[in-house]
């Protein structure tokens, strides 16, 4: 990736766009590189390598506004870009709600962040990494075959300004290593997968490791059948439980709690889960794949607890959401610098619990434990929650089937009320949980 610094050209596409009417500008250059190696068969499949360079502008005029996005960075091409985002911003409806922060609000002072991982590598090295992955789940009884086996990396950078002053840079690495399997028996043939994506290779499985466990996830699936219909223990396994999470982020967004469309809307304060479970947003995790030094808006990020001793302590707000709400934004911004502000966390986690899984299971006696889930529903107004999934059933005999073509429905408060984590957190995700046991969910089979 080449030295050069977009940082004034960014400068010069704010003043441009003031010039021509805007009361407002923030916008964002970026750019990145990287490589993939695909294999399949021990033999090399495809080498793809990407390069790629855009910006973002987003306009007001008074209480108006307008984004648009572009590739071409020339003189010419930012000043159309610019005269595009002004006339679309003069003509767009007005919104209330919309701004960007003021001076006062900014993160002045941001910490320097460890986000560089491994230095570029061959791809020789990638093409190496991928068929030891690939090798290590052929090798696993059973297995049929390993449709697609890839390693990759990326290094992005960018820059972000508006015209309240804000200025930053950010510069940040990752690489990824990931493949499925397929196993037959009797004509009936199962797929599973294991992948990672991390800023260093040090924090991940070796490939060997990584395409071990995908034969055998594969394997395990052999064989899967339905069960009856009926009341029992829910385990949502580590590789699914985070979904529950994204679940409760949902509800306590500022935007769905300013609309009113959240079935936590009503909670602030109050015990939503046990006494022993934190949630917490930590953005300055060293080589965290969610770290940041700042929000979307150029305002400062901390450490906090969504969740404390189980209550609910805060929604997460950027500033159209709070303002609406008439509350203040608290560093939960997301996207912004050329794009309307969302809401996002950023390294998210629930606090470990005591148990094991395998401490869980047998204490609770007949256990579906979710390793796949599919076609979630739920309704954002009550929590009334149901999703397809496919994992293990264990009969309380210490014994276990696979099972699939399975739902299951409970109501999201009610869930969280009854949810227990086991001891299995491992940080691996942006958004990351341990095994969570749930009893008494309704379960639809045969």
């Amino acid at each position: 990736m080449s030295d050069l610094d977009y940082g004034p050209v960014l400068d010069r596409l704010i003043e441009y766009s003031q010039k021509l009417g805007a009361t407002a500008v923030d916008g964002g250059i970026g750019r990145s590189e990287g490589v993939e190696v695909s294999v399949h068969a021990g033999k090399l499949e495809t080498i793809e390598r990407d390069e790629a360079v855009g910006v973002s502008l987003r306009c007001l005029v008074g209480q108006r506004q307008a984004h648009v996005s572009g590739s071409d960075l020339s003189e010419a091409g930012l000043n159309a870009l610019a005269e595009r985002c002004v006339k679309m911003a003069k003509a767009a409806p007005e919104d209330e709600y919309c701004g960007i922060a003021p001076e006062g609000d900014l993160e002045t002072n941001p910490p320097e962040l460890v986000l560089l991982g491994d230095d570029p590598v061959t791809p020789q090295f990638l093409e190496d990494e991928a068929f030891r992955a690939e090798a290590a789940a052929r090798a696993v009884a059973g297995v049929k075959d390993v449709p697609g086996s890839s390693s990759g990396w990326t290094v992005s950078e960018g820059w972000v300004a508006a015209s309240n002053g804000f200025r930053a840079h950010r510069k940040d690495s990752v690489s990824g290593i990931g493949l499925s399997a397929i196993a037959e028996r009797n004509g009936a043939m199962e797929r599973d997968y294991d992948g990672w994506t991390t800023r260093r290779r040090i924090d991940r499985p070796s490939p060997e490791d990584i395409g071990k466990v995908a034969g055998e996830r594969t394997v395990a699936r052999l064989g899967s059948t339905k069960i009856d219909s009926q009341k029992a223990a829910v385990l949502f396994d580590r590789r699914v439980s985070a979904s529950l999470i994204g679940s409760l982020i949902g509800a306590i967004a500022g935007p769905a709690i300013a609309r009113g469309t959240s079935f936590l809307k009503d909670k602030m304060g109050e015990q939503i889960f046990a006494d022993s479970i934190d949630i917490i947003d930590d953005p300055f995790r060293d080589y965290g794949l969610g770290s940041r030094a700042f929000d979307g808006e150029g305002r400062p990020v901390s450490v906090k607890k969504l969740i404390d001793g189980g209550r609910l302590t805060q929604w997460l707000l950027n500033g159209p959401s709070a303002k609406q709400l008439g509350l203040t934004p608290n560093g939960f911004a997301s996207s912004g610098f050329g794009d309307p502000p969302g809401v996002t966390t950023s390294n998210l986690h629930m606090t470990a619990g005591n148990e094991t899984p395998a401490a869980l299971i047998k204490g609770a006696g007949k256990v579906l434990q979710i390793t796949e889930m599919f076609g979630a529903s739920l309704n954002p107004n009550t929590g009334d929650y149901s999703v397809g999934v496919s994992g293990r059933w264990h009969d309380g005999s210490g014994e276990s089937i696979p099972v699939s073509e399975i739902t299951v429905a409970d109501n999201l408060i009610e869930m969280f009320a009854r949810l227990i984590p086991a001891n299995d957190l491992e940080f691996r995700n942006r958004t990351n949980a341990p095994s969570l046991m749930i009893e008494g969910m309704t379960i639809a089979g045969r």
